[in-house]
């Protein structure tokens, strides 16, 4: 089993900039993609990023290129989401996902592993 616990969620306004962080816990070696997700009120999950643990390799939607930044720390089994330049739209819960799989997988269900999520709110 992986746990995955999210933090650094918030209230911001537009135009800030949030780090969200992701820590790893239990099977860790059974991990090779990690990835961020989000949900808007209404809206399927989808995936925001996703990198590769092992070989630094990072995918990212097109709404967020430029924007959000994925990076990981190994030896703190961490992952970080840096959003900049926030808008109202990505206002969303933010969830920390885990895969065996490698090719970096942008849809959820190569994603064993889930944390609660972390709830982020940019007022305009």
């Amino acid at each position: 089993q992986v746990q995955l616990e999210e933090s650094g969620g918030g209230l911001v306004q537009a135009g800030d900039s949030l780090r969200l962080s992701c820590a790893i816990s239990g099977r860790t070696l059974s991990v090779v993609t990690m990835g961020w997700f989000r949900q808007a009120p209404g809206k399927e999950r989808e995936i925001v990023a996703a990198i590769n643990w092992q070989t630094y390799s990072t995918y990212y939607a097109d709404s967020v290129k430029g924007q959000f930044t994925i990076a990981r720390n190994n030896a703190k089994n961490m992952v970080y989401l840096q959003m900049n330049s926030l808008k109202p739209e990505d206002t969303a819960v933010y969830y920390c996902a885990a895969s065996s799989r490698v090719g970096l997988p942008p849809t959820q269900s190569p994603y064993n592993y889930w944390g609660q999520g972390t709830q982020v709110t940019v007022s305009s």
